[in-house]
């Protein structure tokens, strides 16, 4: 596979009047294959969206490359910038962004008359985008009268309509409701297959990622936490925060003495564990809530303080010394509240002890 869009050494920084100076995306080094579909997760304020809209043109970098296709982009030291519409990218925001007074047909074919293609070219292209994207027999119909699904796939139609290298899509579904979204999903995907496009999928949905990437990244605050597949980041977090942002995550406060660990708060007896920490002091246990095994009578001695029946699984709330923590447990594992019980704890994860100034950092970041 080829190599269709690279970033090296990306930085862009903005000058705020209440905040001063902030890095909103730090020393970014990523390379995207040709035909991939990669997703930009991460929390608001992490740099996801202005990372995208530094590879659409929008915004101008501070420092580093982009390149395209093999081709210089974006360079601020040899002053190299090329326009939005010169960089061959297809283009779905948040916002449909689809003209109100033109009809499905116009909307298509704007990006078309804008380049000045021959009308004969134009009306072949725009009937082929509406067939891929399910939007046959609608050419006069208006806006306001489809759905919100529809519009999307306007939106849609309208990226892929100039035969675009890589699509950018920023937050595509999130203006959809749930049935929409999963089917969108699908849609996104089978146009890849169809046409052999790179993606580039900004969102702050976990199921969308998981579901749509070939890889993903996870930004924290500007700087890239981790990459690779879906089932890699999700089995292994390289650091707490990736753990917290992908997935139902506990941690639990630990004190780990001569391999043996202690809740925070209690030292009459040692959490089960199956995977001991290579060090001594205070840590993070942290671990999913299927991967907790309710017993009777075997492992780390507590008491269930609530349950709640769900489709798949039982989930069970309980204290860990100082800490709450979630277990999701099949049907057949059946305890009542306020039932004593036991834990074992299956392949957690340690960490170290949570960084306040980090946290207080992301909040100023939400307002930028």
């Amino acid at each position: 596979m080829t190599d269709q869009i690279v970033l090296e050494h990306v930085t862009k920084t903005f000058t705020t009047k209440e905040l001063g100076s902030v890095t909103a995306v730090n020393d970014f080094n990523l390379t995207v294959k040709k035909g991939e579909c990669f997703s930009f997760l991460g929390p608001s304020g992490c740099g996801k969206t202005t990372t995208l809209r530094m590879i659409a043109g929008f915004e101008d970098l501070s420092e580093g490359s982009i390149y395209l296709g093999g081709k210089l982009v974006s360079d601020r030291s040899k002053n190299i910038y090329i326009p939005p519409e010169k960089r061959e990218l297809g283009m779905v925001f948040q916002a449909f962004a689809v003209w109100p007074h033109l009809n499905v047909f116009e909307n298509i074919a704007f990006p078309l008359k804008v380049k000045k293609f021959p009308k004969d070219e134009i009306r072949r292209r725009v009937l082929e985008a509406m067939h891929y994207c399910n939007l046959d027999g609608l050419e006069k119909a208006f806006p306001s009268d489809l759905s919100g699904g529809q519009q999307q796939r306007i939106a849609l139609a309208r990226a892929i309509v100039v035969n675009p290298e890589a699509m950018l899509l920023d937050e595509p579904l999130s203006n959809l409701d749930p049935h929409l979204r999963e089917s969108m999903r699908f849609e996104i995907k089978r146009l890849q297959k169809e046409f052999g496009f790179t993606i580039i999928f900004v969102t702050h949905d976990q199921s969308e990622a998981m579901a749509l990437s070939d890889r993903m990244l996870i930004m924290d605050m500007g700087n890239i936490q981790q990459i690779g597949t879906p089932w890699e980041l999700y089995n292994n977090p390289k650091n707490r925060f990736v753990h917290s942002f992908l997935g139902q995550s506990n941690f639990i406060n630990v004190d780990v003495r001569n391999g043996k660990v202690y809740p925070k708060g209690e030292t009459s007896q040692q959490i089960w564990v199956d995977n001991k920490p290579s060090k001594n002091g205070e840590q993070v246990l942290a671990c999913r809530p299927n991967m907790m095994e309710l017993t009777k009578d075997d492992g780390f001695r507590c008491r269930i303080i609530k349950r709640t029946f769900k489709t798949d699984f039982v989930e069970y709330l309980i204290k860990v010394g100082e800490d709450s923590a979630i277990i999701q447990a099949p049907h057949r594992v059946l305890f009542k509240n306020g039932e004593e019980c036991c834990v074992k704890i299956h392949n957690p994860a340690w960490y170290d002890l949570e960084d306040e100034a980090a946290e207080k950092e992301r909040e100023r970041r939400n307002v930028v």
